[in-house]
């Protein structure tokens, strides 16, 4: 009785593993999200008060702001062609020291300008790091579970988001602001250790390595008419998100009487409401048609802006900031359809290009934010809707679809 139990249990948990698209190397790579990902959150997120607290200056904190933004656009190509060239094992490694080199400046040089040549080898980790590990995702699964892998690396990396913060705020309120902060690199640089350990031990070996392009022009020829139209319409969903990115607060705190507290509320709210559509959805889109899916996430980035400018209390800001939650019901599945539309071998440098183009190109909206904001919020939140109608209305025409078989081929 005891043994058939135990098969039993044994079974179901397999059958969970496999549901979920949690292989060795998946699960390596998830802790490893887990372990940078809490670094990234506790240390990063406090830098603007160490650069402060070290005599940085108002202007050093913008700068800083400015070339977090940048680097996440351009590592995105050099991220993917790394991983192309050298196979997404050896790049994450790469990746990981380059890292962990940062920390060490930081840790032992505690000056502000240390900080701005630290942060160029640890600031943009997650960007340079996301084709390795979608590439590992496609290389990995069967086809008929990359959304799925897709999305299990989306909801846990909200693991650090959320719990990182906190740590490091603990360790702040603990040992101050600047021996605060320094502690939480360290704790960061250990993560990093860890998760380079784990990483080389449980990933396994890419079986073949692509033919890797360091131009990115003779790889941008090589797109297909249906990865181009998908970075089109994703540029336009993108200029309207980024619009009212940063007056979202101002908005809701300054414009209408919402506490602050209330506005972590309804973070929270966006934050649940992700974390619950990404299973259900992953399971859908990896038995059938994708499309559906990335236009109905389209559809609640464009709707996002005109709630929130109609929202004049909390129940309404509450529906508003769920339909943001929403919007991740089809993002795995759209960078899914990037990785499968992407040509054998160099998918992963597609990925990068992909977001390289999209990150610059919509690094616009963000200057232009301010001018319409000055005009009126209302402005603001319309011309963002119109470029979300835009971006949904040229998907759901003329965007190519993707459909996967039930049953592949273990």
């Amino acid at each position: 009785m005891t043994n058939n139990n135990e098969n039993i249990n044994k079974n179901l948990s397999q059958k969970i593993l496999e549901f979920l698209g949690l292989r060795s190397s998946i699960i390596a790579m998830l802790f490893m999200v887990i372990l940078v990902g809490m670094g990234e959150n506790m240390a990063e997120r406090y830098l603007p008060i160490y650069l402060i607290a070290l005599g940085g200056g108002a202007l050093s904190v913008g700068f800083l702001n400015g070339m977090d933004n940048l680097l996440s656009a351009l590592y995105s190509f050099p991220g993917g062609y790394l991983s192309d060239k050298l196979g997404y094992k050896r790049a994450l490694l790469v990746f990981n020291l380059i890292a962990i080199v940062g920390y060490l400046v930081v840790i032992f040089i505690p000056t502000w300008w240390a900080v701005f040549v630290g942060a160029v080898l640890f600031l943009s980790w997650s960007a340079i790091s996301l084709p390795a590990t979608m590439s590992l995702v496609a290389s990995v699964l069967p086809k008929n579970k990359h959304t799925m892998g897709v999305s299990m690396h989306s909801l846990i990396r909200r693991i650090p988001m959320a719990l990182g913060p906190l740590v490091g705020g603990v360790l702040i309120a603990w040992k101050g602001e600047i021996v605060g902060v320094k502690y939480a690199f360290i704790y960061a640089l250990l993560f990093a250790i860890i998760a380079l350990v784990l990483q080389q031990i449980f990933v396994e070996d890419q079986q073949k390595v692509g033919r890797a392009e360091v131009n990115p022009i003779k790889l941008f020829k090589q797109m297909s008419t249906g990865f181009r139209k998908l970075l089109v319409a994703d540029i336009l969903i993108r200029f309207c998100e980024q619009i009212p990115y940063a007056f979202m607060a101002i908005w809701v705190i300054n414009n209408n009487g919402i506490s602050p507290v209330i506005f972590g509320v309804l973070t929270t709210i966006e934050m649940v409401t992700a974390m619950l559509v990404y299973i259900p959805v992953a399971y859908l889109a990896d038995r059938g048609s994708k499309k559906p899916y990335v236009a109905i996430t389209f559809v609640f980035f464009t709707l996002f802006p005109v709630i929130l400018m109609l929202s004049k209390n909390f129940w309404m800001f509450a529906l508003a900031f769920f339909i943001r939650g929403l919007k991740e019901f089809g993002e795995p599945t759209r960078k899914t359809m990037i990785m499968d539309l992407a040509p054998e071998g160099q998918k992963a440098g597609m990925f990068g290009l992909y977001y390289l183009l999209r990150d610059v190109i919509v690094s616009l909206a963000a200057f232009s934010a301010g001018f319409l904001w000055n005009i009126s919020p209302q402005v603001n939140f319309l011309v963002a809707f119109g470029f979300g109608l835009a971006g949904t209305l040229f998907f759901i025409l003329f965007g190519e679809d993707m459909a996967n078989p039930r049953k592949t081929n273990e």
